[in-house]
């Protein structure tokens, strides 16, 4: 009898304990994950020894020490304008001076390296503020005169080899800096014309060129005067990025769709008259996303990063010849380059004759220096 009332105890019990237990919860569905990108590691091309240019800007701002053996030019951002009261004072690098010192030394182990010291019309140091920046100092015959002497001193001082200039844009301000429409365009031309006269053929001077010539503007001109420029400047480092955001690629080969895309910019020199052998196509390491929203922009590295549940990347569009970014719902998220695309822009600049490439900014790569690679690798190609 009483080995029945154990029985029925322990079944109540068992019978009550599987009540309590819950059910097993569904399986999630599976996630859409986006592959690893891995890009191989590829052997360097041999250097071409016909002047070719594999130009880097080096920022300030950076922490890495550039590879020489990817670069033929490095130039050096930025060097900022001190002007008290539209009065030109002098110039000083932005940022610390032991980070330029460390970039300048280079050429004393590469003495096949160009440095050259880049100058935006922005104001970043903390001993200085905006004082009318090119605007300002380009309508001096005197601040002209003395800003070209002291580009020379310092050329000779850290053994520079040329002056970049980064005037964003004369008749146009887009970071506060003083223009004036009606003469900064033509004084610009004036700006590097006595920068020559200074300099001599010793040293190059270079600009950034925007993706257009100049344009007219309530009250004069905006932009850069590509014909008036051509005599004094050894060359044109354009930059064919940043022109569009998205849903459009900002540095597309070639895309109707986009405000502007690397031919049209090239083909805008070309047909003011300046020769495809003094013209350097720009490569972005990074994306644009907007120019509002954040993150307005996205360096390469970050791109690798991405959440993989989040974004598709290494999407391809045939037309532009650029990878893209996604997200999982399908949309345009930011256009950028990678070795494909850099690949297809170098045998592109190949076949028209031009200089090279260049870069903004060496810091933006990934680890294993795979774009700044890939770019040596297309410019030094038969």
């Amino acid at each position: 009898m009483k080995n029945k009332l154990w029985i029925l105890l322990l079944l109540a019990f068992g019978l009550a304990a599987c009540q309590n237990i819950e059910p097993e919860p569904d399986p999630e569905p599976e996630r859409e994950v986006d592959p690893p990108i891995e890009e191989p590691v590829v052997a360097l091309n041999e250097r071409i020894g016909d002047g070719r240019h594999v130009t880097a800007y080096v920022t300030y701002y950076g922490s890495l020490t550039p590879d020489a053996k990817v670069l033929t030019h490095i130039n050096y951002a930025f060097a900022e304008l001190y002007m008290v009261e539209g009065v030109y004072q002098g110039f000083k690098p932005q940022g610390k001076l032991d980070r330029f010192e460390s970039i300048a030394a280079l050429k004393k182990e590469h003495p096949e390296l160009k440095i050259c010291l880049s100058f935006t019309h922005g104001v970043s140091n903390s001993d200085n503020k905006q004082g009318g920046s090119f605007s300002a100092l380009s309508k001096s015959v005197n601040g002209r005169k003395a800003f070209a002497e002291d580009c020379l001193a310092f050329l000779k001082k850290y053994n520079l080899d040329g002056i970049d200039l980064d005037w964003e844009f004369p008749g146009l301000s887009w970071s506060g800096a003083e223009c004036d429409p009606s003469c900064d365009v033509d004084n610009y031309v004036l700006l590097v014309k006595q920068l020559r006269e200074t300099l001599g053929t010793d040293y190059t001077i270079s600009y950034a060129g925007y993706c257009m010539d100049k344009q007219t503007a309530t009250g004069g001109w905006r932009y850069v005067d590509i014909k008036g420029m051509d005599p004094y400047v050894d060359y044109v480092n354009i930059m064919t990025y940043d022109l569009d955001e998205a849903p459009h690629h900002h540095s597309a080969l070639s895309d109707s769709r986009a405000y502007r895309d690397c031919e049209r910019a090239v083909k805008a020199y070309l047909n003011a008259g300046v020769s495809a052998k003094k013209l350097v196509l720009g490569i972005p390491f990074y994306g644009r996303h907007s120019w509002s929203k954040s993150p307005t922009a996205i360096t390469y590295k970050k791109i690798l990063a991405l959440d993989p549940y989040q974004y598709r990347r290494n999407k391809w569009d045939a037309q532009a010849n650029c990878p893209y970014v996604e997200t999982m719902g399908g949309e345009f998220y930011c256009g950028y380059d990678n070795p494909r695309s850099i690949g297809i822009k170098g045998e592109w600049i190949r076949k028209q004759g031009m200089l090279g490439l260049m870069y903004w900014e060496y810091d933006q790569d990934d680890g294993k220096g795979t774009l700044r690679r890939a770019v040596w690798n297309a410019v030094m190609t038969q």
